[in-house]
């Protein structure tokens, strides 16, 4: 299957669940407004139920559709921390993974001789600290989910280091969004979630891969030879 006939599927599938989705049905205030009928829905079919919700999140994430945060409430809502953690930190990575190769297979060949120059600079960086890097923008819940996966299949980064780099990565927040999708009726706005000593809380974890890294380096340089 050529690549111009999978990016038009891929295309046409993206379109068909972006149109297909109400406008404010991603919403907290739909949310809320509907948990109680979902509950009673999730009562009487508690495996489609499951299947329902993986099955949306992954397509979600691997089409880069915005709606992951309150998917990850409503997870929270009607699966409680364990299983609503484990559904939502599965169906987000490997939605990720999914994203990650569309992108790799569809555009890094163009960008990479459109782009040589910077490329070969950016490749070699995520040779060096591509770890690093990832780990850290993965546990700081502010920078969007699709663009990291979108920019990461335009690098040579091996995909089982970060599908494992992603889940591990995305853990705090998607414990943090399903604990506070418990209280569901509580929440007055998003912004409640992301307070400004969560969001700092965030930072210095994303922080702690650079700073390790670069004590590392630091150390090793200071061994006499």
């Amino acid at each position: 299957m050529g690549r111009s006939l999978i990016l038009a599927l891929f295309v046409v599938l993206f379109v068909v669940i972006y149109l297909s989705i109400p406008p404010g049905t991603l919403s907290l205030g739909t949310l809320q407004h509907y948990q109680g009928q979902l509950k009673l829905w999730q009562n009487d079919h508690p495996q489609a139920t499951v299947g329902l919700f993986f099955l949306t999140y992954f397509l979600i994430s691997a089409l880069s559709i915005p709606g992951t945060r309150i998917l990850s409430l409503l997870g929270g809502a009607l699966f409680g921390l364990l299983e609503g953690t484990t559904l939502v930190a599965t169906a987000a990575t490997s939605g990720a993974v999914i994203a990650m190769l569309l992108s790799r297979y569809l555009l890094r060949d163009w960008v990479q001789r459109r782009f040589s120059t910077m490329m070969d600079k950016v490749n070699q960086g995520m040779a060096n600290n591509g770890s690093y890097y990832l780990f850290a923008v993965r546990l700081v819940p502010v920078l969007p989910f699709s663009v990291i996966n979108l920019l990461m299949g335009l690098t040579p980064f091996p995909v089982l280091r970060y599908a494992l780099l992603t889940l591990v990565g995305l853990l705090p927040s998607i414990v943090l969004y399903i604990s506070t999708g418990r209280e569901l009726s509580q929440i007055q706005s998003m912004q409640d979630i992301l307070s400004p000593k969560i969001l700092l809380l965030f930072l210095l974890l994303g922080a702690l891969p650079l700073v390790s890294r670069w004590l590392l380096k630091s150390v090793n340089k200071s061994r006499p030879e």
